[in-house]
């Protein structure tokens, strides 16, 4: 509420207070809530971690052949490959992040692990305006160069046909 003083025109010494009331509460950016699902956290701290180079995929290695078989099935989702390995806990200002990941052999894990963090803190922290307090990293596979990939199915498929 603002008050004004307004001097009379009559040349009297009184004076009027009339009150002005504001409407709404401030900018238009700060009125209102907004809440990010734990999903969405997800999706973006997935994305950032598959950015990292050294990072051959994400989840464990269970989860990585229920996700094959599933983008195999006619109709079948891939979105959930981009949260595989991803466990986000989001509060209202703050979000914690747990990430599985596989590294591809000859890269160093802890400095891989440490690029992972930064990206996935940096990414979060600018799209959501959440404060990453922590992300925890749990490497459960490297990826050995004569390994098969679980996406290779190339000898399936021409026996199938």
């Amino acid at each position: 509420m603002t008050d004004t003083t307004h001097t009379g025109d009559s040349g009297s010494d009184e004076s009027r207070r009339t009150s002005v009331t504001k409407r709404g509460g401030g900018p238009a950016a700060t009125r209102g809530k907004t809440t990010i699902a734990d999903g969405v956290v997800e999706k973006i701290a997935g994305l950032a971690a598959r950015d990292v180079e050294g990072v051959h995929d994400m989840g464990s290695g269970l989860s990585r052949t229920f996700g094959a078989v599933r983008d195999r099935v006619p109709g079948g989702s891939s979105k959930s490959n981009v949260t595989r390995g991803v466990k986000a806990e989001v509060g209202e200002v703050q979000t914690a992040l747990d990430l599985e990941i596989v590294v591809e052999y000859g890269y160093a894990i802890s400095d891989v692990a440490g690029n992972v963090r930064e990206n996935v803190v940096n990414a979060v922290e600018r799209m959501t305006g959440l404060e990453v307090v922590e992300v925890n990293i749990a490497v459960s596979d490297v990826k050995l160069p004569d390994d098969e990939d679980d996406d290779e199915g190339d000898d399936d498929q021409r026996r199938l046909q």
